[in-house]
């Protein structure tokens, strides 16, 4: 049996803890089934955090996440915390690990399982066997740029002020993760940006074009502006294979990604750090679904994409593809049989609560691994 995982489990706010309690029943199995072996500590994050700690991320919650080979999180946020100054509030919680951990890269696959096809918003043959991932740039960019702020001008009014900033290195360094995932894929890469309005957008179409040349001229690259890529995402998304954005736009065009999958429920995240001298690199994992907080406690929310996180984390962190991929199989299978959760229910389909998927996903498990 492999030698033991060490994870920091962060459930946060909502309906976080709801889904990560379905995934600790996989990692049970797992070790139960001896495939591998977790050292688990769990902490506190955004809402959760900032009412036992008086912080969305504590230094020691920074510290434990140093230490971890991978973080599992879940989601932050609620309207409890609504009304608490900008800089006190629970999202901020994994700005700073993203920060702290220097994870650049969010990887958002958006794939559409065949069970599924009918549940997103467009038609069946525009989506059916869409699989397409977004590199989105997570430390630079407009969410981190200075000056930021309200301000009050000389008349008394107030005006408010986000900078979108990027260095050379970090698009260059987002970049190089975009086209090294494209040659493992179908050898496409589509930067986006707005060249054509935006400083920024201009350096980022350079770096990229020059990273391209110099070491990735065996990909196939294609600039697009964001704007047309949101509306391509919509007509012919399976046109892209790897699309490269910026943190503002790559969050943007990830949720309108997630839409063609039929529900952010089922779809999971992974944001990396640089590889180290030593081999390990930080890598934190999360659903993309947030903390859904008019659902939190009524046992109906979707666990998929959490279960899927973890499946990405076993595969990036670990390189254990085989059990990424039983997991995977697993949750397809159960959608196949025709259970769903309320947010991907269909006519015909048997309604079933958090736990009742997360039980069925184990129970595929131990089908597929017989």
């Amino acid at each position: 049996m492999p030698a033991n995982k060490r994870l920091l489990v962060l459930p946060g706010d909502g309906i976080g803890p709801e889904v990560m309690r379905e995934v600790r029943r996989v990692i049970d199995w797992m070790e139960h089934r001896q495939r591998a072996r977790f050292e688990i500590e769990e902490g506190l994050v955004g809402g959760a955090a900032l009412d036992a700690e008086g912080t969305p991320c504590s230094d020691k919650t920074v510290a434990s996440a140093r230490q971890a080979d991978a973080v599992l999180f879940g989601s932050v946020g609620g309207p409890k915390w609504d009304s608490l100054p900008f800089d006190q509030r629970p999202e901020l919680g994994i700005l700073r690990l993203r920060k702290e951990l220097g994870l650049f890269a969010n990887l958002r696959p958006a794939i559409v399982l065949d069970p599924l096809v009918d549940a997103s918003s467009l038609k069946p043959e525009i989506v059916r066997g869409l699989d397409i991932i977004i590199v989105r740039e997570s430390t630079g960019g407009i969410y981190f740029g200075e000056p930021r702020g309200v301000h009050t001008d000389a008349n008394g009014k107030r005006i408010g002020i986000d900078t979108e900033v990027y260095s050379e290195d970090e698009i260059a360094r987002v970049a190089r993760v975009a086209f090294d995932l494209a040659r493992k894929r179908r050898n496409k890469v589509t930067s986006t940006e707005k060249a054509n309005v935006m400083q920024s957008g201009r350096l980022w179409r350079a770096v990229v074009t020059e990273i391209h040349k110099a070491e990735f001229a065996d990909v196939e690259l294609e600039h697009m502006y964001a704007d047309n890529a949101a509306m391509q995402l919509c007509s012919r998304p399976k046109q892209f294979d790897v699309i490269l954005a910026s943190n503002l736009f790559g969050d943007v065009l990830s949720d309108l990604a997630a839409a063609l999958t039929g529900s952010l429920g089922m779809l999971p995240s992974a944001t990396l750090g640089a590889v180290g001298a030593d081999g390990r690199r930080h890598a934190l994992y999360e659903p993309i679904h947030g903390s859904a907080p008019d659902i939190a406690g009524r046992g109906v929310a979707n666990p998929c994409a959490q279960i899927l996180s973890f499946a990405m984390l076993l595969r990036w962190s670990f390189g254990m593809e085989e059990d990424a991929q039983l997991i995977e199989r697993a949750v397809e299978r159960v959608l196949a049989g025709g259970m769903r959760t309320a947010d991907i229910m269909q006519p015909g389909m048997a309604r079933i609560s958090t736990a009742v998927m997360g039980e069925s996903v184990v129970r595929e498990l131990g089908k597929l691994s017989a």
